[in-house]
């Protein structure tokens, strides 16, 4: 009796498996490859729209904005691009004008309230972004209590290989994102940890702890890994670049130093960051004026809203003095030529000049982009802790 109930359960699970499959599209759709990457760097797109009368695919490796895709006897739309240089590019369709994913590409990103697909050309400067077979750092996702902004929240810290086995100190790298952006960003969108694995693995980085914490000091996390639930992402948050955030920072300095094998002085201390996390470096460090031996600048906003009224944004060109006289090793400022903030970064570079505060500056080519800040990172990051 045991027996039989045995195969009529092996029965009906092998048919509820068979009615399972039979739902799946594969057995009537041709299968459809897209992106597909060919050996001359040239990249095919591909969608199954049958009943669509116009399909556009747009990316950032456009110059034009979008390419128009062209449909078959099947119904599948397609296009290929010219060949690409190598860089990790986001992208995603136009069908009768609704911007959609590419269903046949599981990998994507999220950049604040939008989601794009992703595809890399590697051999050349993206190889820097890939998981390589070399030792990896761990990367993880710990809270930390904020009393300044009353709640805890969310930080994302990267160890170097072998860091768990050893007895040694690191120095830290504070890395800082943009406006709209927060703790998941210089990982998924940056590519910071592979990153940072591949220039140690070659000695061209030293070892060191990566720090990437919330610069809104209104999330407690990431949105959708916080107590706030599942909301929309917004750009700009209440208390955004009004002095809350760097009044608050030594926070989350005290929280690494006292929880991983740090050199707790400003000589094992760097600061970077993009756009307003640039904005953000140049104000924490000179507000904290003896704190970090190494800053870097990329695409940076530069001077508070006139409106805001903070003791962090008084006396700048003081504190700017009292922080040369300190005394650091790096002062790293980086921007595109076509870059929004372009004019901002020569007038800052001006006054600098006036009062003698040396610093290494970096032009681009391009504006304000990740594909920027990931160069930039890739050049910073063997500049420290030698």
């Amino acid at each position: 009796m045991k027996m039989r109930c045995f195969y009529i359960l092996v029965l009906l699970l092998l048919s509820l498996q068979m009615r399972a499959q039979e739902n799946l599209p594969f057995g009537e759709r041709r299968e459809i490859v897209s992106p597909e990457i060919h050996a001359n760097n040239t990249v095919t797109f591909r969608l199954m729209a049958p009943n669509a009368n116009n399909v556009t695919v747009t990316g950032d490796f456009l110059t034009q904005g979008k390419q128009n895709m062209t449909k078959d006897a099947d119904g599948v739309w397609s296009c290929t691009t010219d060949p690409l240089p190598s860089e990790l590019y986001t992208y995603s369709f136009v069908v009768d004008g609704l911007a959609m994913n590419d269903p046949n590409n599981v990998y994507y990103r999220r950049d604040v309230a939008s989601t794009l697909n992703i595809f890399l050309i590697g051999n050349g400067q993206a190889d820097l972004y890939k998981v390589n077979d070399v030792p990896h750092g761990t990367v993880t996702k710990r809270w930390y209590a904020s009393p300044g902004n009353k709640m805890n929240r969310r930080i994302t810290i990267y160890t170097p290989p072998g860091y768990e086995n050893s007895s040694s100190s690191y120095p830290v790298l504070y890395l800082l994102h943009g406006m709209g952006g927060d703790e998941e960003a210089w990982m998924t969108l940056g590519r910071a940890s592979q990153i940072l694995d591949n220039l140690i693995a070659t000695g061209k980085a030293e070892p060191m702890i990566m720090v990437m914490p919330n610069g809104n000091v209104a999330q407690e996390a990431a949105p959708g890994e916080s107590s706030q639930g599942f909301y929309k992402p917004q750009f700009q948050l209440p208390h955004t670049m009004d002095g809350t955030y760097e009044k608050t920072f030594r926070e989350i300095i005290d929280f690494v130093d006292a929880g991983y094998r740090t050199i707790p002085d400003k000589t094992g201390r760097a600061i970077a960051g993009l756009s307003m996390g640039g904005f953000h470096t140049l104000h924490i460090s000179r507000y904290y004026p003896d704190t970090f031996d190494y800053m870097g600048l990329f695409s940076a906003a530069i001077m508070p809203n006139e409106k805001v009224q903070s003791p962090v944004y008084q006396n700048i060109e003081a504190t700017l003095s009292g922080q040369k006289n300190n005394g650091y090793k790096l002062y790293w400022i980086a921007i595109g030529k076509d870059d929004f903030l372009y004019q901002a970064n020569v007038d800052y570079r001006s006054k600098l000049d006036s009062i003698h505060f040396e610093y290494v500056y970096r032009e681009s080519e391009g504006g304000h982009t990740w594909r920027n800040w990931r160069i930039y990172l890739t050049e910073f990051l063997p500049m420290l802790f030698k």
